[in-house]
């Protein structure tokens, strides 16, 4: 499996609202002795459909466990977080299972951070984390299944720090009705769509809206989780009643081989597209022409929101990325209200890191992430450092994330926005953002 491994040290010199962190070793205005450092765990796809985004997600992650210890040196007098270690989940359930293992096993991890593909999501969960007790924030995974799951009823030990496609299905929905844009309508559709709880999940919710609002729906038509030389089959059962637009509801590797045949063999080139395939490799595969205008949706943050202005630009100058993949600030989000808890465990009495479990971090999630309580804002170093002297005062905080706000439901579930975004230029721009109170149930 691949490694990653950003040990507490890494938070020396980086730069938060212009202002340069304390090294590590730096004296405490809060605490005399060092707190409690935990490991913090993370899947993501390294390898698999999904490659393209898994060092966005790391990075992501990472500048939150760098902000975390920043501030921890100044509140606490030393790191709240000892190591980062991401595996690769190979985009697939039985690696991301494996290497979930060995993040509890091995390195003894209270909190795993991810993952993206809601199939990884559940089957982690399911047949590690939950059994294991330790919590799982997932960054990317966005199937309503995730809100419901059976084995984790009892357990709450299943968050995300971002949106349910029960959102993001009914935005592409009223955008394929004509409800958003007045020049952009279809009155049928098909989905072809990963069978994984994520497409799976996003096409019911899109069939389910679009005919709501009067349109046919023909086939939903799933295809194989791991990647196929060619969806021939799937593509004429899809198309066979000529739908005037396909919703494709899968991930990168997939989209741009079926996309590819839909328009050499079947003669369709009016697409939809979700976060799932808003990528680089897409583009690559079919050329920026054949793109040009086409739109989607992702569950997304608003650009004006403090929180994701300052993770941006920190981001980019941190790790020299010049782009943000969806999911790529809610990972950060992840990291950052795990230290947080963890903050929380030491203000109550927790002074060994062994002691700190994931049930530990469970309980106090909440309690740094949801309203009411003193503000903490992503990417603010003064402000976090604030909100940890907070905690340690035995005072409310809650998290204004770099996503949207952190509030989790008693699913472990937060609202965040979601992006209309299209292909342009050989790339993508957001063109619009639905605020949760935007969107209706259906």
């Amino acid at each position: 499996m691949k490694q990653q491994s950003l040990r507490g040290s890494s938070a020396t010199g980086f730069v938060v609202s212009g202002l340069t962190a304390l090294a590590l070793g730096s004296a405490s205005t809060a605490a005399t002795a060092a707190p409690p450092a935990i490991t913090v765990g993370q899947i993501a796809p390294f390898t698999g459909s999904g490659a393209e985004f898994g060092e966005y997600y790391r990075d992501g992650a990472a500048l939150g466990v760098q902000h975390l210890n920043a501030a921890a040196e100044e509140a606490l007098g030393g790191p709240i977080i000892a190591d980062h270690i991401a595996e690769d989940s190979a985009t697939l359930p039985t690696p991301a299972i494996e290497a979930a293992r060995g993040l509890i096993e091995v390195q003894g991890v209270p909190v795993i951070i991810g993952g993206w593909s809601s199939g990884v999501t559940v089957a982690v969960a399911t047949s590690v984390t939950i059994p294991s007790e330790v919590l799982q924030i997932s960054n990317g995974s966005t199937s309503p299944l995730i809100s419901v799951l059976p084995e984790d009823r009892d357990a709450d030990l299943l968050f995300r720090t971002t949106a349910s496609d029960a959102l993001q299905g009914v935005v592409a929905a009223q955008m394929a009705a004509g409800e958003i844009m007045d020049d952009y309508q279809f009155d049928s559709a098909s989905t072809l769509y990963i069978n994984n709880p994520y497409g799976q999940g996003l096409s019911n919710a899109f069939a389910r809206s679009f005919q709501l609002r009067g349109g046919t729906v023909h086939a939903q038509v799933p295809h194989p989780e791991e990647v196929q030389p060619t969806y021939t089959s799937q593509l004429a059962s899809a198309l066979q009643n000529e739908p005037d637009m396909l919703f494709a509801a899968s991930y990168p590797a997939h989209t741009a081989t079926f996309l590819q045949e839909a328009q050499d063999i079947f003669e369709s080139d009016s697409w939809q597209f979700v976060d799932g395939n808003r990528s680089d490799d897409v583009i690559d595969a079919l050329g920026p022409e054949t793109l040009e205008g086409m739109m989607g949706t992702a569950p997304g943050q608003d650009p004006s929101i403090p929180g994701f202005q300052n993770f941006s630009e920190q981001f980019k100058e941190a790790f020299g990325h010049d782009r943000i993949p969806p999911f790529t600030e809610s990972a950060y989000d992840a990291a950052l209200v795990a230290g947080l808890a963890a903050v929380k465990a030491y203000a109550d009495g927790y002074e060994d890191a062994e002691d700190i479990t994931g049930t530990v971090l469970r309980d106090r999630l909440r309690d740094v992430a949801n309203a009411p309580g003193q503000t903490v804002t992503a990417g603010d170093l003064d402000s976090i450092i604030a909100g940890m002297e907070a905690i340690m005062n035995g005072e409310d905080v809650h998290y204004s994330g770099a996503a949207g706000p952190a509030d989790f439901d008693e699913n472990g579930d937060v609202l965040t926005p979601i992006a209309i975004w299209r292909f342009t230029d050989g790339s993508t721009e957001t063109v619009g953002i639905r605020s949760p109170d935007e969107i209706p149930d259906e």
